[in-house]
């Protein structure tokens, strides 16, 4: 179950590491799957508006009324997503995850998958892990950990917005 941090440690997650103080030369080139937890003690406080960058003309800004809502009270994991090799197989983890950070930073993204970790104050001090998977298994990984999350919370992680889902079911 990837609802805590030691759970995520126990199914191979490393890095664990902020946002802020991220060295992205340390993180793997290889697809896997990436989290982003609240550190421990960690207060939610809601930004006006977003840090992050413009996608396709539109602000990704929520009213706080509305974050307070994605808001998943008990849960260290904020956000599960995947990071796949690519077409031209240049992605990867690095690569996934400077780009999320980057477009936390203000700069326009290839898509707004997360988008919510950009409106929390201090989301700098939010940590980051990763693990590895092959490209096979990505897809069926973030379904299950998003299943499993769902499980037990009764909702997605805060971040989240949906499902994903293996092609076929």
């Amino acid at each position: 179950m990837p609802a805590t941090r030691q759970t995520l440690k126990d199914e191979g997650f490393t890095g664990f590491r902020a946002l802020a103080a991220l060295d992205v030369n340390r993180i793997p080139q290889k697809p896997g799957i990436f989290a982003v937890l609240q550190p421990e003690g960690f207060e939610p406080r809601f930004l006006a508006r977003s840090t992050a960058g413009i996608f396709k003309k539109k602000d990704p800004s929520l009213p706080e009324a509305a974050l307070a809502a994605e808001w998943v009270d008990g849960a260290d994991v904020l956000y599960l997503g995947k990071a796949g090799p690519g077409s031209k197989a240049n992605r990867g983890l690095r690569r996934q995850i400077q780009e999320f950070v980057d477009f936390g930073k203000g700069k326009p993204p290839g898509h707004w998958d997360g988008r919510l970790i950009w409106q929390i104050a201090d989301a700098g001090s939010l940590l980051v892990a990763w693990k590895e998977l092959p490209v096979e298994e990505l897809n069926q990984a973030e379904a299950r950990y998003h299943a499993e999350f769902r499980e037990l919370h009764g909702r997605l992680p805060f971040a989240n917005l949906v499902q994903a889902r293996v092609k076929g079911n």
